[in-house]
């Protein structure tokens, strides 16, 4: 049993929304951790993992949502992480990365609403934010996303994964069924590539907010 969990966000959000799978967790006895992706570059935000990972005392089963999911892909060589666990994530393989995974979207796939890059970073178009990425949260709490929103760099959109984790160590992934960011198709052929457990829920891509329980559990189920 493992009782190390370190939760990696993606992009356009920050570690606070892991808050209701963190709260599920601790209840439950396990030592979680959350990393804040600076978001800057991949490098960086592996970097930010490793210092997270580092100080544990133990191995850690390493989660990440989204573009976490690359992060947790390229940071989760480390001695320390024994099992990996994808949340609507990207679950690249050698030299991919967000960019080249969503350069050919599939005909009638929804398109994020990302807006043209700004200073070498990119958002969401905040009035479609809700319905692209938090499609079966309240109004007020999308809206709330919409306009506290990370600035994501375009070096970390096109940071490629050097040696991806997951063919060396287990992995978990939930797929969320109503996802518009990362259509669930794409979820289920990246889940089997890895050779991933797969579990599926309905949900957006916010689904660590809106089915916190679900996350928890595939979470516990790596841990175990």
């Amino acid at each position: 049993m493992i009782r190390n969990i370190v939760l990696v966000h993606g992009g356009f959000v920050d570690g606070s929304g892991w808050q209701a799978v963190y709260d599920l967790l601790v209840a439950d006895g396990y030592r979680v951790s959350i990393v804040q992706n600076p978001t800057l570059s991949l490098a960086g935000d592996v970097a930010a993992t490793h210092q997270v990972v580092d100080a544990l005392d133990g191995p850690c089963v390493l989660v990440g949502h989204s573009y976490g999911g690359v992060v947790i892909t390229e940071a989760g060589g480390h001695p320390g992480v024994a099992a990996l666990v994808y949340i609507a994530a990207f679950a690249p393989d050698k030299g991919e990365s967000v960019n080249t995974l969503i350069a050919d979207p599939p005909p009638g796939a929804p398109v994020p609403p990302i807006l043209p890059p700004v200073d070498g970073f990119l958002f969401l178009d905040r009035d479609k934010f809700a319905a692209s990425f938090a499609g079966d949260l309240p109004a007020d709490q999308a809206a709330f996303m919409a306009d506290s929103q990370v600035p994501w760099g375009v070096d970390a959109l096109g940071g490629a994964v050097t040696e991806p984790a997951w063919r060396a160590k287990p992995s978990w992934y939930l797929v969320a069924t109503d996802d518009r960011m990362i259509p669930p198709p794409a979820q289920r052929a990246m889940a089997q590539r890895a050779g991933a457990t797969v579990a599926e829920t309905p949900g957006s891509h916010s689904v660590y907010l809106s089915q916190p329980a679900a996350v928890a559990a595939l979470i516990r189920q790596a841990a175990a």
